[in-house]
Order: structure tokens, then sequence, then C-alpha cells
């Protein structure tokens, strides 16, 4: 298998497992030095409506996750935004 598959499948597993999330998609994955860095996007429940007990709604959040070359997760965080996706091209 394809190691760009394998890092992709790790950080579903990851995030699905660890953000209780069932809609996770990876939208960007890059290699420098011996650090995979995955930009994935992450629909999940608001949860400030959560919080206060009125119908959830999906909120799209973007995840920052680093793995090393043993498909070991040594890092990840949310991201405020992802310009890559939101920019559009004149």
């Amino acid at each position: 298998m394809s190691k760009i598959i394998e890092i992709k499948k790790t950080v579903v597993e990851f995030l699905k497992e660890n953000i209780q999330s069932y809609d996770v998609t990876v939208i960007k994955i890059e290699k420098t030095n011996d650090i995979w860095q995955v930009i994935a996007e992450v629909y999940e429940d608001d949860s400030f409506l959560k919080s206060m007990n009125l119908p959830p709604k999906q909120v799209r959040l973007f995840y920052l996750v680093k793995i090393d070359n043993d498909l070991d997760i040594i890092a990840f965080e949310r991201l405020n935004s992802f310009e890559g996706l939101d920019s559009t091209s004149t």
C-alpha cells in the first residue's frame, strides 16, 4: 500500500476516535524531512449549542496532524482556518 494512503487512513482513524466526528476529509498531505503534515476538514457538533442543550448544528473545523515515518502521531492541533481551501483565484 502506498505510504500516502497509510498516512491518510491513520489520520482519519485518529480524528474519528479522538474528536468523535464521523465526517473527516483529508484535504492536504505534505512531507517535510521525516515528518508528514496532514490537514483534515472535520465536521463536529457546535460545542456552545451543545452546552446550552440546544439542537445540534455541525460546524466545519480544520486540524493539523503531524506523523512520523513509523505512523506515530506526534502532534495535532485545531486550526483557526485553512487558507488553501477558502481562497479564490482571480
